[in-house]
């Protein structure tokens, strides 16, 4: 087993760019609370990238042999306070509380750990049992969701665009994922590989919500996050579309969604840690050309392809989309033949969007 220190990193799940736009466009309660989030969000960014960009390390799970799986949940309350974990409002096995974020929250870590398990026989975040806690009314009006490394966070929303971070269980599986990253590939969040790691954890928050609704590829709607608009309209359908990038929102208050779903329109930035909130667009359009086209659930082929590639010892820190991408026709190939359809699906999916 590994000895090195593991660095843990804190994810937010709603980009700064969008709470950007709401502070130069949204109405001056909006542009209160999207400036009071991206206070609080830039001192996580500042934690990360003193911690993480500048090099994060695989970190070997210390798997217990023999141990019988069994969800253990305990969610907390922050009283709109900024203290962590806070006190606890539900435990493992115990009644709905009537607080939508507390059910929701305890439903949501359920739902993530129950597809990692039943679909890729993972026993939690480490895979060896790791209990999971989540704490709700995350200070005040606070505009987002993360994973601190070792629990899950959701504020309230403001009441006014944003719903509690709770109402999407995808969001939950979304940042669970992150969790799941760090411990198996230790993706350095800057640049291809950070976006990498966003991209990840949206496929398996989109595979969360697809598992619970049992629904094939070809019936899931692949947005992220289309619960959390208080006034969703053919303009404010998601914070993402994996299906077609770039068209999840075009609003005056949220700006225009500027997630390229092609390299020919990858974008160079220095913002949001090189843009790893909007070039993850590009792999999330490779896994949903893969699986529509693979078709029936995606939790069995193709997220088996991407989950074994996210496992593969040849993934690295720096990994950028072009490795990744070879890494996932491998696994193809080593799960269902090298002239599968699977292994031809993978493939020509990097090629349309340009990695491969």
């Amino acid at each position: 087993m590994s000895t090195a220190p593991h660095r843990h990193s804190i994810h937010c799940f709603l980009p700064p760019h969008i709470l950007t736009e709401i502070a130069k466009n949204g109405t001056e309660p909006q542009r209160r609370f999207a400036i009071d989030t991206l206070s609080v969000d830039n001192s996580f960014r500042n934690f990360r990238a003193t911690n993480v960009v500048s090099g994060a390390q695989k970190t070997m799970r210390g798997a217990m042999p023999g141990t019988t799986a069994a969800l253990k949940r305990t969610i907390y309350d922050a009283n709109n306070e900024q203290s962590l974990p806070g006190n606890v409002v539900r435990t493992e096995g115990s009644e709905a509380t009537g607080d939508a974020s507390v059910d929701e929250a305890y439903d949501g870590l359920g739902a993530t750990y129950e597809l990692f398990l039943e679909g890729f026989k993972r026993n939690s975040i480490d895979d060896a049992g790791m209990p999971l806690d989540a704490t709700v009314h995350y200070d005040v009006d606070y505009d987002n969701a993360f994973w601190n490394g070792s629990q899950m966070v959701f504020g309230d929303g403001d009441g006014t665009l944003f719903n509690r971070f709770t109402a999407s269980i995808d969001v939950i599986g979304h940042e669970l994922c992150h969790g799941v990253t760090e411990v198996e590939a230790g993706l350095v969040y800057q640049g291809q590989s950070g976006a990498l790691n966003e991209s990840i954890s949206d496929v398996f928050g989109s595979l969360v919500k697809q598992y619970g609704l049992k629904q094939q590829a070809d019936e899931a709607d692949w947005l992220i996050g289309a619960q959390l608009f208080l006034e969703p309209g053919p303009k404010r359908q998601a914070i993402r579309s994996m299906k077609a990038p770039g068209t999840a929102y075009d609003d005056d208050v949220l700006g225009k969604d500027p997630q390229p779903g092609h390299m020919d329109d990858y974008v160079v930035t220095v913002a949001d840690n090189g843009g790893v909130h909007i070039n993850s667009g590009i792999p999330n359009r490779a896994f949903y050309l893969a699986a529509v086209a693979i078709g029936g659930f995606a939790w069995e082929r193709a997220g088996k392809i991407w989950y074994d590639s996210l496992l593969d010892a040849r993934l690295k820190p720096k990994s950028t989309f072009a490795a990744f991408a070879k890494l996932t026709v491998s696994n193809a190939q080593k799960l269902f033949g090298a002239d599968s359809d699977e292994a031809k699906a993978v493939s020509q999916a990097w090629k349309d969007v340009g990695v491969l």
